[in-house]
C-alpha cells in the first residue's frame, strides 16, 4: 500500500509517498549519521520519485529531494495515520527526514489531489483545488503586476526566471465576505504535514501562496491565446504576459500602483464597522432609492443611516469618527460600483437615487460585488426569490387511482402546467403585457419580480407548447428532477402514489408490505412501510438511499427485501471490512434460506458467485476484483455505510459506480456529513445522471445552498432528491415507540495527589517549550501536551508506561471500579470504550483479576475471526461481563445489544464519534433502557474543554469535529487556562 502527501515546498505542490505495508524490513539507521545530530536522514518507508510518478500518472515531472520536519526518534519517523502501523516511539520529537518528491507544474499539481484522498494532505488540498476553481468561475479573481523582489505567486521557479523581465503577469483571487471565512477555515484546517518543509510557515501564508498558484493556472487553462497578438507597448506586454504562457514582463510603476489600488479596494479588510447599502422599493412611482449607512461588522443589527452619522449622532459600537470611516469606505466602494458617484458629489452623502433600471442592475450586479467585497448589503425580502417559474398540477386517472402497488412508471397520468409568479399563478394575457413592458423590475399583484429577456422568452416559449394533457408518470418525474435552469419549477400539486413519491412520502402512501415468508423475525410497522418503498422503486427501475437513523435497523430491512424478491440473481452488497461478519451473521440469523458468499480475502472463488442470493465483499474487494464483478449480473448492488462513497473523485467510489445493475441501493446513516457534492455522490450511484453532471448540481444546488443560503434551491434539491431518500429517526415516537431511553450521565471523578503533580508538571515543563516554539513545532507540542494530560487522566501508568501497579493510584480508575462492581452486581453488562489502546490492554487483565468477571478485549490489531469470536461470546453469553473497545476500531459496525451501560473512559471532542460508539447498544433488539457515562476529572484540561463545548455549542459542532487541532493555535496564556488544574480536582 502506497499513501502520498502532498506538501507546499514554497515554488510549488510536491508529493512524495510513503509504503504504507509492515515496515518490519525498514532500514537500520546509520549510527554515524546519528551522532552527526542534526543532518537529516532519508526517511526509511519514502517511495522513490519514480516510484510516486507512477502512482499519480505523471511523465515527465520535476524531481527533487524535500527536507520534512516530522516527529519521530533517531530511527525512524513516527508512521502515518493512514498507515494503521502501531510505533514504538514513546517520547517522538522533531526531526529532518530527507524524502524524494515530485513537483509538477500548477495545472497539473491542482488536479492530483482528488483522485488521491487517501491521507488527510491530499484531502485537504483537494478542498484547497476545489475552492480555488470556485473562485475563477464566480470571477473572483483580480490581474496583478509583481515585481520579483515581492515573493512567488506559483509555479515553479524555473517558470517564472525571466532574467530580462523586471516584473510578473498574475492573477490573484479576492478572498472577502465568505470566502475570507472559509479561507480560515482551511488555514486551521490544514495538517501540520502539508507545510513541513525545512523553512516550515504559518498555514495562511502556505495556503495564500498555493490558492495563487492555482489561481493563476486556472485563469491562464481559460485562455487559449493571448489577449494582445503583437505587443507594442509596455501595457500590451502586460496583458500579453497575463494572457499568455509566459508571465514575464517589465515593470510598469504606473500600472502596478493602480492595480495595487484595486487589489487594496476589493480585499479591504473589515474594521469595526462597514458601509451598508440598502435598497428601498417605491410605493407606486419609479423612484428607487439606495440608502447609505454604516454598520457594525459583528452585529449586523446596529445599523445607523448615513444622515443620522452627519447629524452628528455618537452610537455606541462605532467608530468614534463615523463620518471618516463612512467617506472611506464609500471612497473604496465607488471603485466597484461606479454609479455611486453620483452620490459623491455632495458634501454629506445619505442616498442615491435610482429608476427600475437602476434598481435592477443594483440587484444583479452590484449588490453580489459590494457583499463579496465585504459591504453590507440589504435588499427587499423578494429580491431573488419571487420569479417567473411553473407550476405542475398532475392528476392519477381514475381507473388506477387505487391501486397504489401496481402504479408503474409507463402509467399515464392527467397534467397541467400553469406560470407562476411566487405562489400566485398568471395568465397568458398577464404574460404578455409583462413581455410588452421590456422591464426588469414590474409589480404583479401587489408584489414586485425581477425578470429578464431569458426568462420571459422561456415563458413564451411554455405557454405555446402542450401546457395541459397526458403524460407518462416516467415523464413528469424526469420534467421535476431536471427542472429548467431558465425556468424553474416553483409548486407541484400531485395525487396518489406519484404525489407521494414527488413529496418524499411514498413509504407512508404505499400499502406496508407484511413480514415476508422465510425471513425469522417479526418487522416493525416502519421497517414494514420501508421494504414497500423499497420494492417499489425496485419494480420502477429507480434506486433509493435508505438513511434511517443508526439502529433503526437497515440490515434486516434489506434482508426482507431479498426475501421478498426471491431472485434467481445475486445480490451484490459492498460494505467495510468490519461488517463483512455482522451481514454474515445477520443474514443467517434472519434470512437462513439466503445462500451468502463472501467475496473476500486470498481465498476467494469468482465461480461461487453464480451460486449464492448474495454476495458480500469489501470497498477495497470491489476496487480490486473490479472486472471481474462486472462480467457477472447482478439483480442490484449495495453499498452500506455509503458515506465511504461520499468523495466521489475516489477509486473505490469510482469503481462501485461503474458494476452495472438495473437498481441500487444506498444505506447510510449520513447521506450528507459535510458538504452537499457527498449527497451527489451517493445519489449519482443510486440514481446514475438523475441530478446531472457534478459541475451542473454545483452550480445549480450546492453553491447557492451553501454560500448564500437559497431556499428556493434548497426546496428544489428536496424536491428533486425526496423521492429516493428515506429516513426516520430514532428520536421521533411516532416511527419507533417502544425504544428504551437513553440516560447520560456525566461522571466527575478526583485525580489523585500523584496524578495531579504529574499533571502540574507536564504542564508546566511543557508550556514553557510551547511559548519557545513557533509553527508545526508549536502544534506538535500543544497536541502532545494535550495527549500526555489525557493519560494523566487516565492514569500515571498510562502516561509513564513502566508497567508499575495501577490499584489506588488513579480517581478515574477508582470511579471506574465501582460503576464496573455495581453494573456486574446488578447482573448486566457493559461496554467500555477508550481510545488508547494501549491503556485498553492495561485495563483488560487488571478489571479481570479485580472483579473476577470476563472482561473482553477489542482493539484494531485483531483478525476478522477473533473480533467475531468476541462478539458472539458477548452477545450469547448470559454471564455478565464487560467489553472494553477502542473506540475506532469498534465505534461503528456492531451490534452490542447485551449491553444496556455504556462508559467512555476517556473523552473523545466530537460528539458525532462518541453517539456512533454509544449506538453500539442503543438500537433496535436493546430491551432495557441504556445508561451512557462519561467520566471526566475535574478541574482539568477536560472539564476546560467540557465547558468550552458546553458554552458555545455551535463552535463545537463546527469545530471541534476536527478533532483536537483547533486548541494548537491558542495562545500560551489561552492555552494556560485550558490546562490550569483547579484545587476542586484533586482528592
Amino acid at each position: 500500500m502506497v499513501l502520498v502527501h502532498g506538501v507546499w515546498a514554497a515554488d510549488g505542490l510536491a508529493f512524495w509517498a510513503e509504503n504504507g505495508d509492515d515496515a518490519s524490513a525498514a532500514p537500520a539507521p546509520d549510527p554515524a549519521r546519528a551522532r552527526r545530530g542534526g543532518e537529516p536522514r532519508p526517511h526509511p518507508f519514502a517511495v522513490p520519485a519514480s516510484g510516486v510518478a507512477a502512482v499519480l500518472g505523471l511523465d515527465d515531472v520535476p524531481e527533487r529531494t524535500l527536507e520534512l520536519l516530522l516527529p519521530g526518534s533517531v530511527k525512524e519517523p513516527l508512521p502515518s495515520p493512514e498507515t494503521g502501523r502501531l510505533s514504538e516511539v514513546a517520547r517522538p520529537r522533531l526531526r529532518l527526514w530527507q524524502v524524494p518528491a515530485v513537483v509538477p507544474p500548477a495545472a497539473v499539481a491542482l488536479r492530483v489531489p482528488a483522485g488521491h484522498t487517501g491521507t488527510a494532505t491530499m484531502r485537504h488540498w483537494a478542498a484547497v483545488a476545489d475552492f480555488a476553481r470556485d473562485l475563477v468561475r464566480r470571477g473572483r479573481v483580480i490581474p496583478q503586476l509583481i515585481p520579483p523582489a515581492t515573493g512567488h505567486a506559483g509555479g515553479s521557479r524555473d517558470m517564472w526566471a525571466a532574467p530580462e523581465a523586471d516584473a510578473r503577469a498574475v492573477w490573484r483571487p479576492v478572498v472577502t465576505g465568505a470566502d475570507a471565512g472559509y479561507f480560515r477555515e482551511l488555514a486551521l484546517a490544514m495538517p501540520p504535514v502539508c507545510r513541513t518543509s525545512r523553512t516550515e510557515r504559518p498555514s495562511a501564508g502556505v495556503l495564500r501562496e498555493a490558492l495563487d498558484a492555482f489561481t493563476d493556472a486556472l485563469v491562464r487553462q481559460t485562455l487559449t491565446d493571448p489577449l494582445v497578438a503583437r505587443p507594442r507597448t509596455l501595457q500590451d506586454r502586460w496583458l500579453a504576459a497575463l494572457t499568455g504562457d509566459d508571465p514575464a514582463c517589465p515593470d510598469v510603476p504606473e500600472l502596478r500602483g493602480e492595480l495595487e489600488k484595486w487589489h487594496d479596494a476589493a480585499t479591504a479588510a473589515e474594521g469595526a464597522a462597514r458601509v451598508c447599502f440598502r435598497l428601498l422599493e417605491p410605493e407606486d412611482t419609479d423612484d428607487w432609492r439606495v440608502e447609505l449607512a454604516l454598520q457594525a461588522a459583528d452585529d449586523p443589527s446596529l445599523y445607523v443611516p448615513a444622515a443620522e452619522v452627519w447629524s452628528g449622532a455618537r452610537v455606541p459600537g462605532l467608530p468614534p469618527v463615523p463620518e471618516r470611516e463612512l467617506l472611506t469606505g464609500l471612497g473604496r466602494a465607488v471603485r466597484l460600483y461606479p454609479e455611486l458617484d453620483r452620490a459623491l458629489r455632495v458634501p454629506e452623502p445619505s442616498e442615491l437615487a435610482l429608476d427600475t433600471a437602476g434598481a435592477f442592475g443594483f440587484l444583479r450586479q452590484a449588490a453580489p460585488l459590494l457583499q463579496a467585497a465585504g459591504f453590507g448589503v440589504q435588499l427587499p425580502r423578494w429580491a431573488g426569490r419571487t420569479k417567473l417559474g411553473l407550476k405542475l398540477t398532475t392528476r392519477t386517472k381514475a381507473q388506477t387511482a387505487a391501486v397504489s402497488q401496481g402504479f408503474g412508471m409507463r402509467q399515464l397520468v392527467d397534467f397541467r402546467i400553469d406560470l407562476a409568479v411566487g405562489d400566485e399563478t398568471i395568465s397568458e394575457a398577464e404574460l404578455a403585457e409583462l413581455a410588452r413592458l421590456k422591464v426588469p423590475l414590474v409589480r404583479v399583484r401587489g408584489q414586485w419580480v425581477e425578470l429578464d429577456d431569458r426568462q420571459l422568452k422561456a415563458a413564451l416559449r411554455a405557454v405555446e407548447g402542450d401546457r395541459a394533457g397526458e403524460a407518462t408518470a416516467a415523464d413528469i418525474l424526469r420534467h421535476v428532477v431536471e427542472g429548467d435552469d431558465e425556468l424553474p419549477l416553483l409548486e407541484i400539486d400531485a395525487d396518489g402514489v406519484l404525489g407521494d413519491l414527488l413529496s418524499g412520502q411514498a413509504e407512508r402512501r404505499l400499502e406496508p408490505l407484511k413480514t415476508p415468508a422465510g425471513l425469522d423475525a417479526m418487522l416493525r410497522p416502519y421497517q414494514e412501510r420501508g421494504l414497500a418503498w423499497l420494492s417499489f422503486l425496485s419494480e420502477l427501475g429507480l434506486g433509493g438511499v435508505l438513511a434511517d437513523d443508526m439502529g433503526l435497523g437497515k440490515t434486516i430491512t434489506t434482508l426482507a427485501l431479498l426475501v421478498h424478491e426471491r431472485s434467481d440473481v445475486p445480490t451484490l452488497l459492498v460494505c467495510p471490512m468490519s461488517l463483512v461478519g455482522n451481514w454474515q451473521r445477520e443474514a443467517a440469523r434472519f434470512a437462513p434460506g439466503l445462500r451468502v458468499y463472501v467475496h473476500h480475502g486470498s481465498g476467494r472463488d469468482a465461480a461461487e458467485i453464480e451460486r449464492a442470493d448474495l454476495v458480500i465483499t469489501t470497498y477495497g474487494t470491489a476496487q480490486r476484483d473490479l472486472e471481474i464483478l462486472k462480467q457477472h449480473e447482478w439483480r442490484r448492488v449495495v453499498c452500506d455505510e455509503a458515506q465511504a462513497i461520499k468523495n466521489s473523485g475516489t477509486l473505490q467510489a469510482q469503481a462501485v459506480r461503474s458494476i452495472p445493475a438495473p437498481s441500487r441501493l444506498a444505506l447510510t446513516g449520513t447521506p450528507v456529513e459535510n458538504h452537499l457534492a457527498e449527497l451527489w455522490s451517493i445519489m449519482e450511484f443510486a440514481n446514475p445522471g438523475l441530478l446531472g453532471s457534478r459541475s451542473r448540481f454545483r452550480t445549480r444546488f450546492q453553491e447557492p445552498i451553501e454560500a448564500r443560503q437559497d431556499e428556493q434551491a434548497a426546496r428544489a434539491l428536496k424536491r428533486a432528491t425526496g423521492p429516493f431518500i428515506l429516513r426516520r429517526l430514532k428520536t421521533d415516537k411516532s416511527i419507533i415507540s417502544d425504544l428504551p431511553e437513553k440516560l447520560e450521565v456525566k461522571e466527575w471523578c478526583p485525580l489523585t495527589p500523584e496524578q495531579a503533580s504529574l499533571y502540574q508538571a507536564v504542564v508546566d515543563d511543557m508550556l514553557a517549550k510551547i511559548d519557545d516554539s513557533e509553527g508545526i513545532e508549536r502544534r506538535g507540542l500543544v497536541l502532545a501536551t494535550m495527549a500526555k494530560l489525557k493519560q494523566v487522566c487516565n492514569h500515571p501508568a498510562h502516561l509513564l508506561k513502566d508497567g508499575s501497579r495501577l490499584a489506588g493510584r488513579s480517581g478515574k480508575l477508582a470511579r471506574l471500579e465501582q460503576l464496573a462492581e455495581e453494573i456486574l452486581a446488578e447482573g448486566e453488562k457493559a461496554l467500555l470504550f477508550t481510545q488508547y489502546a494501549e491503556f485498553g490492554t492495561m485495563l483488560q487483565p487488571y478489571l479481570a483479576q479485580r472483579l473476577d468477571r470476563p472482561v473482553l478485549w477489542l482493539h484494531g490489531g485483531l483478525p476478522k475471526k477473533t473480533r467475531d469470536r468476541l462478539v458472539e461470546r458477548f452477545q450469547q453469553d448470559p454471564e455478565p461481563m464487560l467489553f472494553v473497545l477502542s473506540l475506532k476500531a469498534a465505534g461503528v459496525g456492531l451490534n452490542l445489544t447485551a449491553a444496556n451501560h455504556v462508559v467512555h473512559v476517556d473523552r473523545w471532542w466530537n460528539p458525532a464519534v462518541e453517539d456512533q460508539a454509544t449506538d453500539r447498544a442503543f438500537r433496535i433488539g436493546q430491551r432495557k433502557n441504556v445508561q451512557v457515562r462519561k467520566l471526566i476529572c475535574a478541574g482539568t484540561l477536560e472539564e476546560r474543554v467540557d465547558e468550552m463545548i458546553e458554552r458555545k455549542k455551535a463552535l463545537a459542532e463546527r469545530v471541534v469535529g476536527t478533532g483536537e487541532e483547533w486548541l494548537t493555535d491558542l495562545s500560551t496564556d489561552e492555552l494556560r487556562e485550558v490546562f490550569r488544574l483547579t484545587a476542586e480536582g484533586v482528592s
